[in-house]
């Protein structure tokens, strides 16, 4: 079973066991969390359905396990015989979510 869901602007493959890691959510570890934008779902007969924009009756169960912040992206401008020089950095938070299990109520 495999489903794309849409969460923070991206989009996602997941399976049941996959650990996937997306833009900061609101949610504590351990607890679950309800995709309800499915984009696409495939079950265990190889029935394919796409949505349109998503699909009604799927959402897909996730469980946050833990939530930290990215590697280091550094920005630096520059501009020659002017006498600017800008260095700075930025780590973009994301939350880690363990895909549980997609729901089907069709």
């Amino acid at each position: 079973m495999i489903a794309v869901i849409k969460t923070g602007g991206k989009q996602y493959l997941v399976s049941p066991g996959k650990k996937i890691k997306v833009e900061k959510l609101d949610a504590e570890k351990g607890s679950k969390i309800n995709f309800k934008e499915v984009l696409l779902f495939e079950d265990e007969k190889e029935n394919l359905i796409l949505g349109t924009p998503y699909i009604e009756g799927v959402s897909v169960i996730g469980e946050v396990i833990e939530e930290g912040r990215g590697e280091k992206k550094t920005i630096f401008k520059y501009k020659p015989k002017k006498r600017y020089k800008v260095k700075r950095g930025h780590r973009q938070p994301y939350t880690e979510v363990e895909i549980k299990e997609i729901k089907n109520k069709k």
